[in-house]
This record gives C-alpha cells, sequence and structure tokens, in this order.
C-alpha cells in the first residue's frame, strides 16, 4: 500500500475516533440493533412487512422523537455548521433523530456558489464522510432511526461531479421516454452511490407563460407529454426500490400570474377545468403509473387557499383520490408563507398547526429546524395536533425510510464502487445523446445545414459561443467537465480553422431597464462588435451563437421581453450585413422573439440548455454527424404581447381572426422542428375495439423520403368533436421518437385508454361522452399529415 493512501486512512481512523467510537457490536448478521437492546425487535427485522415494522418503531418512540421526523436539517453550510458530526450534536435537537438531510456535502453552498472542501471535492471522502453523518443517526440515537439523504436531481444528481444531462426542457424536446428513462436511471444510481437517497425529481409543473424563468425545469407546455416523461423518469429514479422520486411542485405551480416569481408567487389564475386538465395532469399519471415515494408541496395558493395549508389538496385530492403514499415535503418556506405572506396564520407556531394538520410530513426550508419541531411539540402537548395524527404523519416518512432499505442497509458500501460508477464513459455517452437529441433545427432555408467540414475559416461569433454556465448551476452536478459551443467546434475542425469574438455581452450595463429604455452602444461596446466584424469578413462563413444564460432565466429570473437582451441584435445584423453566410444558434430555456432572424437568417437551431455535452452535440449538428431530430414543447411568439399563447388551446382561442390591430400567428408551435431529412405519413388506420373498455387502436405509416437517415417525433393529436362544454382543439394523446434509415417505413402503434377522452361535464363530473372523436397525425401541432376519427357510443 503506499504511503499516501496509508495516511489517508490513517486520517479518517483519526478523524472517526475524535467523533464517536464505532458501535460494531450492533451490527448482527442480516440486522442491526438499532436499539441496542441486544435483541430483534420487530422494526429492526428485515423479513416483517413495512406496516407492522412502521407500527413498531412508532409505539417505542417518544413525543420528541416523532416531531424530529416531521423536520429537514439543511446541509453543510446550508444550515449545518459541521460537515461531521461533532460532540455537539448530542445536544442538538436532531439528538433525536430527524427526517432528513438535505444538500449534505454536495458542494452547493447557496446563490450558485460553490466550495472545494475535499469532503465534497473527492469521491471517496465524500462517500466516508455521507456514511459517518449516517452513522451518527443509527449509533448515537436512541432507536437508530436513519436519516434520508434529500438531494436535487433534474439534470443528474447535484454534486461536484456526476453525470450532467441537459435541463428538463431539453429532455423534452427529445420526445423521447426511454431516453428519460435512462436519465433517471443513472441519476438515481449516481445519486445512491454518493449516499443520497431521495432525490427531488422530476418536476410535473406544466410550462403556461413563456416569459417564466423556470421554464428550464419544465419538459414543456403540454400535459401528456409532460405526464409521460415523469413516468419514465420517476420510474429510473425509483428503479431499484433504493432511491425515493419526489415530484414538484404540488399544485397550480406554473400558473404564476405575468411569470411572477418568490414573494409575487400568489393567486394564480386559473380556471377549476384547466386545473384538472392541464395542471393536476401530470401527477394523476406519475403517481398512479409510477408509485413516487415523495411530493413537494407548492407555495402558492389557488383559490385563496395556500395548497400546503389545505387537507383538500394534501389529503383529499393527494392521498384519497391520487393515491400518494409516500411522505410530502414542504417547498422552501411554504409554511412559513402561511404566516408571512398569504396571512392565514397569525404567527409560526399556528403555521405550524394549519400545515400538518393539512396533511404535510416535513417541513423543509433554508433555516433550523428546532423552531418548527419546539411548535410541534407544544401543539401536541397542548392537545391541538391529536397523537393519532402526529402518527400517521411520522407513519408515512418511516414507511418510505423502510422501503428504501436504510435500517436494513443505511451506508454506502463501497467508494470505489462509487468512484467507478459516478460520471463513467457509458453515462456520458447517454448524455451526449440525450444533447444531441434535444437540439431544434427552426429554419434551414437554401440547405444551408449542414455545413462543410472542408470550410478553411469559421467564424464563431457570440456571447453564448464560451459561456456554458446553464451546466453547472444549482439542481444538479456543479463541476462535471463541459464543453462549450466554441470547444465544440474547434474540436471538429481543428482550432486553426476557427475565428472567434464575442461581439457583445449577453447583457448590456443596464439590463433589465434598457429592454424599456433602449440607449445607443457607448464606445468600448461599439469596439467590439466592430471587431466581430473583421472575424467575421476573415472567415468563409459565421455562426453567431445567441440567446440568454444564467443571467436572463433560472429561478426568480423571469423575464419582461422576450426579445434578445443587450446588444446581440445589433450583432447579428452586422454580421449579416458583410455578406457572409450565417448560422444562428440559440442558447437559452425560454422561447425568443426573433422575428428578424427567422426572416433573414437561412439556418437557426434551438439548443435550450443543452447540458455539458452541449457543445460538441451542437457542433455534430451543425456539420451533420447527426441529423436532428428535436421538436419543440414551447410555443415561441412573435410578441409578449401575445401572451397568453401556450399549447392546448381552446377553439379560435389563438387564431386572432377578425383583428386587424395586432399581430398574428405564432413564431413556431408546438411541436416543431425540422430534419435534413424528409418523411412522409400514410396508411392512418383506428381500430375501437369489440368491447366498451377496450383501448382505441391507432396505427400508423412513417416512410424516410430523403437521403438520410433520421428521426422523426410522430405525434398523435385527438379532439373532442361535439361536447357538453367546451374542449381543446387538439389534445396531445401519443407520441414516438422513430429512426428510419433513408426509404424505410416503419408502422407505428398506439394506444388511447378510454379515459384519456374523458372530459369534466358541466357538473364538474369525469365522464366520458359518446360521439365523434377526430384523430390527427402529424410533424407538430400545426403539421397535421393523416386525419380520420371514431365514434363512442
Amino acid at each position: 500500500m503506499k504511503a499516501g493512501k496509508q495516511t489517508f486512512i490513517a486520517c479518517l481512523v483519526l478523524i472517526g475516533i475524535v467523533s464517536f467510537k464505532p458501535l460494531a457490536s450492533i451490527y448482527k448478521n442480516g440486522w442491526i440493533d438499532l436499539n441496542k437492546n441486544g435483541k430483534k425487535d420487530i422494526y429492526e427485522d428485515p423479513s416483517k412487512p413495512v406496516n407492522a415494522r412502521t407500527a413498531d418503531l412508532l409505539s417505542k418512540m417518544t413525543v420528541e422523537e416523532k416531531t424530529c421526523q416531521m423536520a429537514t436539517l439543511y446541509g453543510w453550510r446550508r444550515v449545518l455548521k459541521d460537515s461531521l458530526p461533532t460532540p455537539e450534536w448530542k445536544n442538538a435537537i436532531w439528538k433525536d433523530g430527524i427526517a432528513n438531510i438535505d444538500e449534505h456535502l454536495n458542494g452547493y453552498i447557496g446563490s450558485n456558489k460553490t466550495v472545494t472542501l475535499d469532503l465534497a471535492t473527492d469521491m471517496e471522502k465524500h462517500v466516508w464522510a455521507m456514511n459517518e453523518t449516517q452513522r451518527f443517526f443509527i449509533e448515537q440515537t436512541r432507536l437508530g432511526i436513519p436519516v434520508d439523504f434529500t438531494n436535487e436531481g433534474i439534470r443528474g444528481i447535484e454534486a461536484y461531479e456526476a453525470t450532467g444531462f441537459p435541463t428538463q426542457l431539453n429532455m423534452g424536446m427529445t420526445w423521447n421516454k426511454d431516453l428519460v428513462y435512462q436519465e433517471g436511471l443513472i441519476t438515481g444510481r449516481e445519486a445512491r452511490a454518493l449516499g443520497y437517497t431521495n432525490v427531488y425529481a422530476p418536476i410535473l409543473d406544466v410550462a403556461r407563460d413563456q416569459r417564466w424563468g423556470r421554464l428550464e425545469e419544465t419538459f414543456g407546455e403540454d400535459p401528456f407529454l409532460v405526464a409521460a416523461l415523469g413516468v419514465a423518469m420517476a420510474k429510473g429514479i425509483q428503479h431499484n426500490g433504493k432511491v425515493a422520486s419526489t415530484a414538484k411542485h404540488f399544485a397550480v405551480y406554473s400558473a404564476n400570474k405575468g411569470a411572477r416569481e418568490g414573494q409575487a408567487r400568489t393567486d394564480p389564475q386559473v380556471a377549476p377545468r384547466e386545473v384538472e386538465n392541464i395542471l393536476l395532469y401530470p401527477f394523476k399519471k406519475v403517481i398512479r403509473e409510477a408509485g413516487i415515494m415523495g411530493v413537494m408541496s407548492s407555495y402558492n395558493d389557488y383559490d385563496g387557499i395556500p395548497v400546503s395549508g389545505s387537507n383538500y389538496w394534501l389529503i383529499q385530492r393527494l392521498r384519497i383520490e391520487m393515491g400518494f403514499t409516500g411522505y410530502v415535503v414542504s417547498d422552501s418556506e411554504a409554511l412559513e408563507y402561511l404566516s408571512s405572506k398569504h396571512h392565514v396564520a397569525a404567527n409560526l407556531k399556528e403555521a405550524v398547526y394549519q400545515a400538518f394538520m393539512a396533511g404535510m410530513n416535513v417541513r423543509t426550508t433554508f433555516r433550523p429546524p428546532d423552531s418548527i419541531i419546539i411548535c410541534l411539540r407544544q401543539l401536541v402537548k397542548e392537545g391541538r395536533i391529536p397523537i393519532d395524527t402526529l402518527n400517521r404523519r411520522v407513519g408515512d416518512v418511516l414507511k418510505v425510510k423502510f422501503r428504501l432499505g436504510l435500517f436494513d442497509h443505511p451506508y454506502i458500501e463501497s467508494a470505489a464502487e462509487t468512484r467507478k460508477l459516478v460520471n463513467n464513459e457509458a453515462s456520458q455517452q447517454v448524455a451526449l445523446q440525450a444533447s444531441r437529441e434535444s437540439l431544434v433545427l427552426l429554419k434551414n432555408a437554401n440547405n444551408i445545414l449542414p455545413l462543410s467540414k472542408g470550410l478553411e475559416k469559421v467564424a464563431v461569433v457570440g456571447p453564448n459561443a464560451t459561456n456554458d454556465d446553464y451546466a453547472h448551476t444549482h439542481y444538479g452536478p456543479s463541476h462535471t467537465p463541459s464543453v462549450n459551443v466554441l470547444q465544440g467546434i474547434q474540436a471538429k475542425l481543428g482550432a486553426d480553422k476557427v475565428l472567434y469574438a464575442k461581439g457583445v455581452d449577453l447583457v448590456d450595463k443596464r439590463w433589465p431597464e434598457s429592454e424599456i429604455l433602449p440607449e445607443p452602444m457607448d464606445a468600448a461596446e461599439q469596439a467590439m462588435l466592430d471587431s466581430a466584424v473583421q472575424v467575421a469578413k476573415q472567415a468563409q462563413l459565421a455562426i453567431v451563437v445567441l440567446g440568454g444564460n444564467t443571467k436572463t432565466g433560472g429561478e426568480s429570473k423571469s423575464r419582461t421581453s422576450l426579445d434578445l437582451p443587450g446588444y446581440q441584435l445589433n450583432l447579428v445584423k452586422a454580421i449579416r450585413a458583410t455578406g457572409k453566410p450565417v448560422v444562428v444558434v440559440l442558447i437559452g430555456s425560454q422561447p425568443m422573439t426573433i422575428n428578424w432572424i427567422d426572416k433573414y437568417m437561412d439556418g437557426i437551431i434551438y439548443a435550450g440548455y443543452p447540458g455539458g455535452k452541449g457543445g460538441t452535440a451542437i457542433a455534430d449538428v451543425l456539420f451533420g454527424d447527426y441529423n436532428p431530430g428535436g421538436k419543440l414543447t414551447l410555443t415561441f411568439p412573435k410578441s409578449v404581447g401575445q401572451i397568453p399563447l401556450n399549447f392546448p388551446s381552446k377553439p379560435n382561442a389563438q387564431s386572432d381572426e377578425g383583428e386587424h390591430a395586432r399581430i398574428k400567428g405564432l413564431l413556431y408551435p408546438f411541436g416543431f422542428g425540422l430534419s435534413y431529412t424528409s418523411f412522409e405519413y400514410s396508411n392512418l388506420k383506428i381500430n375501437t375495439g369489440k368491447t366498451a373498455n377496450e383501448p382505441i387502436a391507432v396505427t400508423v405509416d412513417i416512410t424516410n423520403t430523403g437521403k438520410l437517415a433520421g428521426d422523426e417525433v410522430v405525434q398523435l393529436y385527438i379532439r373532442d368533436v361535439l361536447s357538453s362544454v367546451t374542449t381543446y382543439e387538439k389534445l396531445l394523446k401519443g407520441f414516438e421518437r422513430v429512426h428510419l434509415q433513408p426509404g424505410e417505413t416503419k408502422t407505428l402503434s398506439f394506444s388511447i385508454p378510454r379515459d384519456e377522452l374523458k372530459l369534466y361535464n358541466r357538473e364538474m363530473k369525469f365522464v366520458l361522452e359518446p360521439g365523434e372523436f377526430s384523430v390527427m397525425v402529424g410533424a407538430s401541432s400545426s403539421d397535421i399529415r393523416q386525419t380520420g376519427s371514431f365514434f363512442i357510443k
């Protein structure tokens, strides 16, 4: 053994001795003597049913121990001051246990800041530290109740290093359920290998406003798509039962008025049927089909009732109707907001009472857990929270911990295996494929794309050419190596063939005020733009990389405008004026009102936030090593003045028919995306079956009629032709991404369960009404290639 390795192990042993001496005697053959009484109690017996183990443990717990299972302790540098257990922990409130520890030693400490503590950055030391933290709760608390380590994971597990995927929005634009399942699978495996047992993903919010900063975290604006991909991701995360998937944000979270965030997130203006048909639909499907073990309650209200203080939402709808059996954590400040924002509770204690009586299980926010736990103990002592209610709330938490196997296998078994697993080559290839499949070709006039690799000089211009901050933000890996667009193109062509100039900054000095009070560039800004023009003149072609990034999008970063920020439009106009061919690559999580670019540029690629491999994927598409097949999951308006504008929509609601003083039409519709090849649709067949319970079977043939192999996303829409209430013009009810060689034909089959044909009638009853249903199959919501219909008797 090398001296360095010996020293490392010696240090670990020394630290372990300083903390707490290991209790090796409690670890038996096949079970752990968690309460250190020398006998196998029911809750310690892996062969016993979860309900029996939970009941036995609850019978042994004090009120102090139970209330500790109803709060989150945020990890090191978020709330917890110690990176490892210390003797002081024996006097802290969590000496009696804790429900979960969130974001512990994952390298993120808030406000997009990270640290270089070796217990976060060194994978083997990290594994040891997570085990040491868990060991405190197993060995140093009276009943040995393990902690559930929660963490974010919407683009890979949030860690210093892990496999970094594109954002959920980009995963949506792949329209590939199998690929999203793989993303969840890898995220769950890496989470458990790094010590995290509960992943806050998927996000099931359905996008409603293109200005919203958190669009990057959604799959898109269609409930069927969000549900299908949410099921895939959740099943992937929970594939082996060792990691919980906690979906968020429940409920009516993404219908934020004016795309406002934070303190302003109240009073969503959504009709009851839209709540049911759009915003709740994904939660119903994912809970039923994926069996998620967690849900995060949102901090907004609906119709004057805060969700996190509502028995209707957290018990009646979530548990009784939807069948949820896991535990509910609050979104940050959701409990506190009952008092501080919504003003439905007089103080924190009353907010605690309302939230936990309503059905919340665990309060989670960036504050010490003491205040909530102390309030709970007072409320139980006063008899206001009955002991049966307390037991139900705590029991939900304990059952998840039993289901995850934490009472029987609380530790990470091998740091060496973790190192082999996390961000390995196979997972990186999945991430690269996800980046490629998510890219959307918006325009390809005169077949300008793909570009020739034989070009002698290519200019890469624009503020997003070297900006890949999106690959290192909160909710995913922070320091996984990434490739920006310039690096991707240099690797593709050779650095000697690539010229670079930034041209303009992402935003100007006065942004966002400049969106309503624009001013000309100053001399320094003009000089920087002029230098980019000179670079473009030296090249045969310019690739201009524009859009938004972490300054213009993300949590609490909703936009006023959807125009390109700063002087980006000035830049692309100046580059075009050189007479050189220009291709535009757009990076950013929000749709962009790029009307001038759409009219005058021949080639446009929308890349969203394409992940750590984004630069490589973009270069592959630009130069023909990958044929793009992604499709938009957000509607692109021509102006913010058209908002709200999204899919699905009611009949004629977005037609602008009869308007004479406004811009009409969409820039790009939902489901839109081009390819370097072409596809033909034919032979639509519809079969309603022989019985009233059979699903509707639909088949259609797809043929690649071009010269290149490529992917097509086939989209199936239906419409209830005549109904008792107004329904949507088109409802997505099936989709499939299919790869075809030139000349190849495949028959795709879709199955529409009859429940998908139901509506909420005038009495708000969910019923299937007889009548005609239209079937539309095509390449986007506005590019329908095959139509038919069927009748329900």
